[in-house]
């Protein structure tokens, strides 16, 4: 562990802050792509909020970056309950160079990945957006890494089968 992070641990202010300030980028684009860009803002402070309260807890059994994630995961999730709202479409938010010849193609991954159970859809946005590994990707989740595993494989194959479906209708 950091010197931050064992500061941080027994109340340091000043190591918090700066624990704050080397995360809140990454939580923050974690929490966009489900939510947007303004609920993001408030799940952010709640999450280190949280994460504040609980710093003491945290083992270092994974990065403090997916201990982040996974607190930022569990209030998307509080959040999307009580709003009884969709996670954000955010597919059609990411900048891209050329809009005019990846619309289509965005478009008929949006439909894809709407055909996913939110469960494959979340553990595909954590290995394949996010970047997670499938060890990292379990802790956010608070599942086994074969879960982890398994769920990315049946959503790839159900992307396929969107995706060949989509491709045979065009």
């Amino acid at each position: 562990m950091d010197a931050d992070l064992q500061l941080a641990r027994k109340g340091d202010r000043d190591a918090i802050a700066r624990l704050v300030d080397q995360n809140y980028d990454a939580v923050y684009r974690f929490l966009a792509r489900r939510v947007g860009a303004e609920l993001a803002q408030d799940l952010a402070q709640e999450t280190f909020l949280s994460a504040q309260k609980t710093i003491a807890t945290f083992e270092g059994r994974s990065t403090l970056a997916t201990w982040l994630f996974g607190i930022a995961h569990n209030h998307v999730r509080n959040s999307v309950r009580k709003r009884k709202a969709e996670p954000v479409d955010w597919i059609m938010n990411e900048p891209t160079e050329n809009p005019e010849s990846t619309l289509i193609n965005r478009e008929t991954l949006r439909k894809a990945l709407k055909t996913l159970s939110e469960e494959h859809r979340e553990v595909v946005l954590l290995h394949e957006i996010d970047g997670l590994t499938y060890e990292e990707a379990a802790t956010v989740l608070g599942v086994p890494v074969g879960t982890v595993k398994s769920r990315l494989h049946h959503a790839f194959l159900a992307l396929r089968r969107a995706l060949l479906g989509a491709e045979a209708m065009a």
